[in-house]
């Protein structure tokens, strides 16, 4: 993924207001996809253990655009799992159902958005979006 100019990005008043509210719909999606806290770092790009558990706790500061960028897929995933799958149980769970699309290699979602980092979860976004607009 190209570096996005700096001109581009939020400014730190816009981020610090953004951090808080993508941070608690993270972790609702967190816990609707039921992941363990090595996952949520992962999708977090790894912070630091005690700064993920103040990121719990609810102390958050100003994310960096980077994470902002990491819960940002993670939501539009999120979003359209649910229009594809109007059955939430499957849509929560499509995540960690192997999955025979090419990008996948018969393993879940979850495993490339873990271990592709953003490029992992801007492969998978982009496949559903696909899949939304009447791809297959």
């Amino acid at each position: 993924m190209p570096a996005i100019p700096v001109a581009h990005r939020p400014d730190p008043a816009v981020r610090r207001r953004m951090s808080g509210p993508a941070l608690v719909t993270f972790f609702k999606v967190a816990e609707a996809w039921g992941l363990s806290v090595a996952d949520q770092r992962a999708l977090l790009g790894w912070p630091a253990a005690s700064t993920f558990h103040k990121y719990k706790g609810g102390e958050h500061g100003t994310l960096a655009f980077d994470t902002l960028t990491r819960i940002s897929l993670v939501l539009g995933i999120y979003k359209a799992l649910q229009v594809l799958y109007p059955d939430v149980t499957l849509a929560d769970g499509w995540v960690r159902l192997p999955n025979t699309n090419p990008i996948f290699g018969g393993r879940p979602a979850l495993t490339l958005m873990v271990e592709g980092g953003i490029d992992g979860l801007l492969q998978v976004r982009r496949l559903l979006d696909a899949r939304r607009g009447g791809l297959s």
